[in-house]
């Protein structure tokens, strides 16, 4: 089956985010995906990318991973500049009652949530708004679900609606007094350096990320027996929620995008060994990460390293478009980029 897959640069400076276009041929036919939008700016070129590459004007699935502005924004130029078959989103403002209702809490009004939800997800909720005027069809994507090819893996829809939404910036607190977990320090870190081998590991098993990045849809497919995974910006919990409900991702593993443009945050040994096996093995799967040309955060070295270590040839976008693709396509003037280095010493 050929394939391509292609991750379109997004952001400037330390603000990365991801814009990804794929296409697969089945049945003598291909179909169009896009996940996530970027920018405003990365929307249009995902339109143009699509319409040059592509040759089409159609996309069969858009996939918003979750609503942060980096991913969702662009997606509304793609809405209404192309045909669209399906727009998978979440849309928790649907569920205001459930969520109520579970947390047996009167404080609040189902109206009253609606309108927070729906502020909190400014940068999503006008892709429904879209898809209603252009008359898409909208499915929310929740565990076990398929979207053509690709299955999803997490986030489950419990998990998502009674854990995750609550934890939400800007969303009352399960409990009065509750500590919202997962938030990144909005500080500025004196960088330190760090020495790792391929036996000294020093990324982190404790790493957390926010709600919102958890919420991130994940992805996964198998073509001719090599295995795809996307994870937008999802972190440890997720990925484990996920490999506990299809364990088989470890198995014939060929490609997966990098959790959150290669925060150190998002992934810790014991999930990178479960899905990409042990370290120390030979270079037999692609890595890409969605990293702004000028980032000095992303990806971060122990992260580039942690995955070098189980076998992965890693790339980032770093302002190119980046080609991973099966069966007989090439681009003109389209070249081969090296992938980046294992680093005994480094700062961050």
């Amino acid at each position: 089956m050929n394939y391509e897959i292609d991750f379109l640069p997004v952001g400037n400076g330390d603000k990365s985010g991801d814009a990804i276009c794929l296409r697969w041929e089945e049945n003598n036919a291909y179909k169009v995906m896009v996940i996530d939008g970027g920018t405003k700016e990365s929307g249009e070129k995902i339109v143009a990318h699509i319409k040059e590459h592509y040759n089409t004007t159609k996309i069969d699935y858009v996939v918003n991973t979750h609503p942060d502005q980096d991913h969702a924004s662009g997606l509304s130029i793609v809405l209404e500049n192309l045909e669209i078959g399906e727009l998978w989103i979440h849309r928790p403002w649907n569920y205001t009652k459930q969520i109520i209702d579970y947390f047996q809490d009167g404080r609040i009004t189902e109206e009253s949530l609606k309108r927070r939800l729906e502020k909190s997800f400014s940068y999503s909720k006008p892709l429904e708004d879209i898809a209603n005027d252009k008359k898409i069809t909208i499915k929310e994507p929740f565990q076990g679900k398929m979207i053509g090819i690709f299955e999803i893996l997490s986030p489950s829809k419990q998990w998502y609606l009674y854990d995750l939404i609550p934890d939400f910036s800007k969303t009352p607190d399960k409990k009065e007094g509750m500590i919202t977990e997962g938030f990144e320090s909005l500080k500025e870190k004196v960088l330190a350096w760090i020495e790792e081998s391929f036996d000294k590991e020093t990324l982190k098993i404790d790493g957390t990320t926010s709600a919102d990045n958890e919420s991130s849809v994940i992805l996964y497919t198998k073509i001719d027996d090599k295995g795809i995974l996307f994870t937008g910006d999802a972190g440890s919990r997720a990925l484990n929620k996920a490999y506990a409900f299809k364990e088989e991702i470890s198995k014939d593993l060929n490609f997966i995008q990098v959790p959150h443009h290669g925060s150190r945050n998002n992934v810790n040994p014991d999930i990178l060994d479960k899905i990409l096996g042990n370290k120390g093995q030979e270079y037999n799967k692609t890595a890409v990460v969605s990293a702004s040309e000028t980032s000095t955060k992303h990806p971060r070295q122990s992260v580039i390293n942690a995955f070098i270590r189980r076998g992965c040839e890693v790339t980032p976008t770093n302002g190119l478009v980046i080609l991973f693709s099966s069966g007989n396509i090439t681009r003109e003037g389209w070249g081969k980029v090296e992938p980046l280095e294992f680093q005994k010493k480094f700062q961050e």
